[in-house]
């Protein structure tokens, strides 16, 4: 398990090096979102009780374990930088954390939006919503702090801190259902889910949605990778354009 995840995490590193794989990632995250908008809203049955509302749980349970997935990969890209000072993994930490922001962001807004017919109520201080807004504030933070500390070299560490210190959150947000009473509902899917299971097809759905923000995370995180590098070279080319002048 340990040997997948770090050639998953090297093979993101190289992917956001590739303009050509990044340019198949795009392509193959737009065909699949295609797909499964067509999966969720003709195939896809009408659940008995919640009706068509329900529909937006392929949304938001994919986008919310994909903000999981952002800010675990922070916290192992955090540890490695602050091992290494490899500036690679500084650059996978902050991209994975501003998607990760991204992606908790829609999970919220879509919860919200799920809340209001089912709950008649925008929003509630339950354990689940208010665990997960503490998440979004966590990481807000961590980009703040890239923004406005006084330093590059100290906005790469007091960063790398908070990406491994804010990821404690994270499991008490997946099991916050377990622990707390609470009106949201119990996991559906994985190893809390309950008497509640999908059915196959609802299931195969969600499958469908979990590979569709896969992909699109990983194209997401290894565009924003790229960005941030032909940044930090042109940081280097103006420097050294200082430096020339300020010897002439």
């Amino acid at each position: 398990m340990r040997t997948i995840v770090w050639a998953s995490l090297d093979t993101l590193i190289a992917i956001g090096g590739n303009y050509r794989a990044r340019h198949v990632l795009l392509v193959l995250a737009g065909l699949l979102m295609l797909a499964d908008l067509y999966l969720m809203l003709m195939v896809a049955p009408t659940d008995s009780v919640l009706g068509q509302v329900q529909r937006i749980f392929y949304f938001h349970v994919p986008i919310a374990v994909m903000s999981f997935l952002a800010f675990f990969v922070v916290f192992l890209a955090s540890v490695v930088f602050l091992v290494r000072r490899s500036p690679v993994w500084d650059r996978l930490a902050h991209a994975s954390a501003e998607v990760g922001v991204v992606f908790v962001t829609l999970a919220l807004i879509t919860g919200v939006i799920w809340a209001r017919p089912i709950w008649n109520t925008w929003w509630t201080w339950e354990p689940r919503l208010t665990t997960t807004l503490i998440l979004w504030l966590i990481y807000v933070a961590y980009l703040m702090i890239r923004s406005y500390a006084p330093s590059r070299p100290q906005a790469q560490i007091y960063a790398a801190v908070v990406g491994i210190v804010g990821f404690v959150d994270v499991p008490i947000v997946y099991y916050s259902v377990i622990w707390w009473r609470s009106i949201h509902p119990s996991p559906v899917v994985g190893p809390l889910a309950g008497d509640g299971a999908l059915n196959s097809t609802m299931f195969a759905v969600l499958l469908f949605s979990f590979l569709t923000f896969l992909v699109f995370f990983t194209y997401l995180v290894a565009e924003r990778m790229a960005i941030m590098d032909s940044e930090d070279r042109l940081r280097q080319v103006r420097l050294s354009l200082r430096r020339s002048q300020g010897q002439t």
